[in-house]
This record gives structure tokens, C-alpha cells and sequence, in this order.
């Protein structure tokens, strides 16, 4: 199991808190924001000075997507962001598979200017959590990031890799929207059998065409796996159907947990543990 720095084991009383958050927030009350205003709450219990929220949101302090240094990983930018502020917490762990300068050289650069840098208390336990997993069935869908790579990754560490959504091999319908029929039974018949199964995105266009998707997440919902799900759009379907309530686990990220499971770290990890 990786030893993560975690913010437990900070000092934060008195200090300057430099937080690297999730602010990319579906709705109202969503989790990412639930797990934000957590972390906030924290660090004021324990006395810090100062809290500052960086991420990707405009209405925040700092829209890093602005600045192109951000994905360019640029330590001109993790200078300007490091400077004044003692203790570096990244709660981000659904951007943490990027390697960007608020996730990898920031942190870095804190470090070697002798700061302190940690995980946040829901980073930690997705962490916990995920290094526990052991190999089963994926369920991969949707249409975003790199999923089939994960996919490959998956297969080759042991996973059947079951797929939806714009994945290649994914079996759809003429119009594009959907998994075929024959692909719903075929998925749903092959999580009744699993031990573990992870989640990843949507069959398909679940707002327009949403039977591939609500038959394919009750199967897993009703599994006796042990059940993960991650993903804004994948909550949101979980949502839709009433069967959140359902899952041992509810990651914030789905790229992020694809990549953590098929590798075992992120570049957010290396970066505090380096």
C-alpha cells in the first residue's frame, strides 16, 4: 500500500493553506463540492491562517484553465502559485491522473522550497480504498479521456473488460446512441457472475436512449459483487435510476480511478511522494 503524506499528519495551525480542489461541480450538492467544503472545514478546525482554493471553475479564485503554463506544467506558474503559502493539500483526486502544474509541479516545487505538502482526507481514502481492489469485471463506458487505453490496460492486468458508449469494440445500435440488444443481455448476463466490479461512464447517450445503460447499471446494482463506480456522468446515471445507494464505493473520479487501478499510482501521487 502506498504511504501517502496525508493532511492528518500536517501542521496547519497558523499556516497558509494552498488547496488544489475539485471545483468542477455537476449540480448542486454534488460530491466534489461535499468533499471541498469537507476539507475547508477541516483546515479551519485546526486553526489554519489562511485557505486558498485553486482549480478549474471560473467563479473561484483562480481559473487555472486560463493559463496555459497549467497543462504545460509550467514551474514559472507553480512559482507564482507556491508563493506566500506554507502547506500544499491536493483534494483533487479526480484531476490527478493529468499531469499539470497544479497537480505535479506545484507540489514539487513546495517541497524543495522545505513547505509542506499532503493529500486531502478524501484523497487518502479513495486511495485506501482502490489499493484494495483486486481484478474483475470493468464496465467501461462513455466518451471521455483516454477510457480505451485504460480498457487495454485493464485487460492486461487481469480485468474483463466489458464495453459501451464510444470505447472501440463497443457493439451499438444503427443510430449510435445505444448498445445493441443482444450487447445488454450479453453485459448484463456477465456481471451476474463477477466478484468485483468497477464502473466507468454511461452504455450511451443514457439521456436520449436509456435502456443500455439503466439495464447494464441495475445487473451490476443488483449484482452481490463488490461494486465501484467513478465518474461525474456515471454518478449522474446512478442518480437517474435510483441505484447509487447500491455501491460499496462512489469514486469522484472516473479517468483518475481507471488510471490508479490499472497502474497502481498518478502523477498527483508521485508528486507528494517523490
Amino acid at each position: 500500500m502506498i504511504q501517502l503524506p496525508v493532511i492528518e499528519e500536517a501542521l496547519v495551525a497558523e499556516k497558509k493553506v494552498l488547496v488544489r480542489a475539485d471545483l468542477e461541480w455537476d449540480g448542486e450538492d454534488s460530491q466534489r463540492e461535499r468533499v471541498t467544503k469537507e476539507i475547508v472545514e477541516y483546515l479551519k478546525k485546526n486553526g489554519a491562517d489562511k485557505i486558498k482554493l485553486i482549480g478549474h471553475k471560473g467563479k473561484f479564485e483562480l481559473d487555472l484553465r486560463a493559463d496555459p503554463r497549467e497543462e504545460a506544467n509550467d514551474e514559472s506558474l507553480a512559482q507564482e502559485l507556491a508563493e506566500g503559502w506554507d502547506v500544499y493539500v491536493n483534494e483533487a483526486f479526480a484531476t490527478s491522473h493529468e499531469r499539470h502544474c497544479s497537480i505535479d509541479t506545484l507540489p514539487r516545487w513546495m517541497k524543495k522550497q522545505g513547505k509542506q505538502v499532503c493529500v486531502g482526507l478524501r484523497f487518502a481514502k479513495e486511495i485506501e480504498v482502490l489499493g484494495g481492489v483486486k481484478p474483475g469485471v470493468a464496465v467501461i463506458g462513455g466518451a471521455k479521456g483516454n477510457k480505451g487505453e485504460y480498457a487495454e490496460r485493464l485487460e492486461k492486468k487481469g480485468w474483463v473488460v466489458l464495453r459501451g458508449g464510444l470505447l472501440p469494440g463497443a457493439k451499438l445500435r444503427p443510430d449510435g446512441l445505444d448498445i445493441s440488444d443482444e450487447e445488454i443481455k450479453r453485459l448484463s448476463d456477465e456481471v451476474t457472475k463477477a466478484e468485483t466490479i468497477v464502473l466507468a461512464g454511461p452504455m450511451g447517450k443514457y439521456d436520449e436512449a436509456p435502456e443500455g445503460t439503466r439495464e447494464v447499471f441495475t445487473a451490476v446494482a443488483n449484482s452481490r459483487a463488490y461494486k465501484i463506480a467513478g465518474g461525474g456522468d456515471t454518478e449522474a446515471a446512478l442518480e437517474k435510476f435510483g441505484l447509487k445507494e447500491k455501491f460499496d464505493w462512489i469514486s469522484v473520479g472516473g479517468g483518475a480511478m481507471l488510471e490508479f487501478l490499472a497502474t497502481g499510482t498518478l502523477p498527483g501521487i508521485e508528486a507528494v511522494i517523490s
